[in-house]
């Protein structure tokens, strides 16, 4: 019995909580990756994982298996890359996840620089807003926007988002420039956005002098995407509050303009989330320091602009 590579397939059976995509995230068949475990389990004299037909069950045995492989794996990876002068450069493929636009506006423009650094790191670039199974999916880190609310997470800050209240021309001809943010519950009507996962609509928020509100909006139109968002607000469809970096272009084009600028519309927390369980490789190290130097970068430059 190979015992590394049973151990490798029994960990990532146990990640992904399936035979079929353990074995296709390995590349190998279904039947060696099975005989793989069941050669751990005769080895160890125990069962590691029930079966049914629905789903896998790691046993008790298995859980304190899976730690002490975890660990075992962890430090074999770093044994090798340390002695290995291939592996003195980070190469290989990272699989990571963030919002459709973060990755348009702010990641791609930026990764000719990334890969100017390091050239040997293929990135597999998934583009969704929905929260991400890390260990289930076999992700090495998302960035997300706001609070993360899992414990079992590593969040690294890196940035802030900063949020402005914009309309199109058209329509403040239409309908009047609002003197204060309860006047979008009343007479103007607002682009909203909500959640893909629950339907619920985010409210606007607001700030000035240690002033809070929240308000509602009247809306015609609500979306869950954030070019879509753009795209409506664009269009004269409402009055909408959006991440600086959306609209930062057209606010300058003259496409949208500045509404409410004596009330704040806060910020929120970018991060760069993965799971402790998950190997800090360098080639995930270096693109999490490279993320934060990114988003610091701009934070840095917007903040220069808006002293000039």
């Amino acid at each position: 019995m190979d015992q590394l590579a049973a151990m490798r397939a029994f960990v990532q059976v146990v990640e992904t909580g399936s035979f079929t995509r353990a074995a296709a995230l390995l590349d190998m068949p279904k039947a060696t990756l099975t005989k793989h475990v069941q050669s751990l389990e005769g080895h160890l004299r125990t069962r590691l994982l029930n079966r049914t037909t629905r789903r896998v069950i790691v046993t008790p045995d298995g859980a304190a298996y899976y730690e002490r492989a975890l660990v075992i794996l962890a430090d074999l990876a770093e044994l090798d890359g340390s002695l290995s002068s291939a592996q003195a450069v980070p190469r290989g493929r990272l699989r990571i996840d963030i919002s459709p636009s973060l990755a348009t506006r702010i990641l791609i423009p930026a990764l000719p620089e990334f890969f100017a650094r390091h050239p040997d790191i293929m990135l597999d670039v998934g583009c969704t807003d929905r929260p991400v199974d890390l260990l289930g999916e076999n992700v090495d880190c998302v960035i997300r926007v706001g609070e993360i609310q899992d414990p079992n997470l590593i969040a690294r800050r890196i940035g802030e988002m900063h949020f402005v209240t914009v309309a199109a021309p058209s329509y403040i001809a239409r309908h009047g420039m609002p003197a204060h943010p309860l006047e979008l519950d009343e007479c103007h009507h607002t682009l909203r956005y909500f959640s893909a996962q629950t339907g619920r609509s985010f409210p606007l928020e607001f700030e000035r002098d240690g002033e809070e509100l929240v308000v509602s909006g009247r809306y015609q139109v609500a979306t869950n995407d954030g070019n879509a968002y753009v795209a409506a607000g664009l269009e004269g469809l409402g009055i909408m509050v959006s991440p600086l970096f959306m609209v930062e272009d057209h606010v300058r084009s003259g496409a949208l303009v500045p509404v409410l600028t004596d009330w704040s519309a806060g910020e929120m927390p970018v991060h760069v989330v993965y799971p402790p369980t998950r190997h800090l490789t360098s080639r995930l190290r270096v693109f999490v320091d490279w993320t934060a130097e990114l988003f610091a970068r701009l934070d840095l430059a917007r903040r220069l602009q808006s002293s000039e």
